[in-house]
């Protein structure tokens, strides 16, 4: 059974954070994805992913990133593919994984105070 969060669920956590509190269910399905991106080679895998060129990169390309074992790196692949953020597709022997844009948005508005523009590092000099 995957533990992957439905998009109901999903739908259901987007307003930000300062409107209303969360109900429990949507604490623990938030909890969940952030969970997921707070290991660093995780969060270092989802960024990989989500800026290579294309949209997508092969398992084959991710390993060669780390000083880590094929296993662990899968372990990590598995992880962040059971939360939700990315999907994989297997082509012969590889795996091409691509974030899950629609996700990272709504992590996004739930931080994101309503009315608010991000503030990036670069305005904020």
């Amino acid at each position: 059974m995957s533990k992957q969060l439905p998009l109901a669920a999903m739908d259901a956590c987007c307003s930000p954070l300062v409107r209303a509190p969360l109900t429990q269910e949507q604490a623990v399905e938030l909890s969940r994805l952030f969970k997921a991106m707070a290991d660093p080679v995780r969060l270092r895998l989802l960024s990989l992913i989500a800026s290579h060129a294309g949209g997508e990169v092969c398992v084959c390309d991710l390993t060669d990133a780390f000083d880590l074992t094929g296993p662990t790196i899968s372990h990590h692949l598995k992880v962040l593919r059971e939360s939700g953020l990315i999907t994989g597709e297997r082509r012969g022997t590889w795996v091409y994984y691509r974030v899950r844009p629609e996700v990272l948005a709504r992590l996004s508005a739930v931080l994101t105070p309503e009315g608010s523009e991000v503030e990036t590092a670069s305005s904020a000099k």
